[in-house]
């Protein structure tokens, strides 16, 4: 069986997933205000087909709620996520032309 963690990285802006000590995957945020703004998330292809994303995802939306934080789900992955997991709709803060263009500032 596998050791499989998640932590946030607030240097790196991101939540990632490690599988054996070995890097799998990251879901990217920024911070504004009370939102937390998830914008990209990315899994390993070599660790793919293992449900990582979900466990990521979940895991990152748990602290995103213990944090008193809201979610804005730019990523297409956290949206998919969130729409199956209506456990978490009290977080969940929609996409505006603000939260697009914060966005768009840090990508370039």
């Amino acid at each position: 069986m596998s050791d499989v963690t998640v932590r946030r990285d607030d240097q790196a802006h991101r939540y990632e997933i490690r599988v054996d000590g070995a890097l799998a995957g990251f879901t990217a945020y920024l911070d504004d205000a009370d939102d937390r703004i998830f914008h990209h998330t990315e899994i390993d292809p070599a660790f793919g087909g293992r449900g990582l994303s979900g466990v990521l995802i979940g895991d990152a939306l748990a602290d995103v709620r213990a944090s008193g934080m809201h979610v804005v789900a730019v990523c297409p992955l956290v949206a998919a996520y969130l729409t199956k997991h209506g456990e978490h709709q009290d977080i969940r803060r929609a996409v505006t032309s603000e939260a697009l263009a914060e966005v768009k500032a840090v990508r370039g």
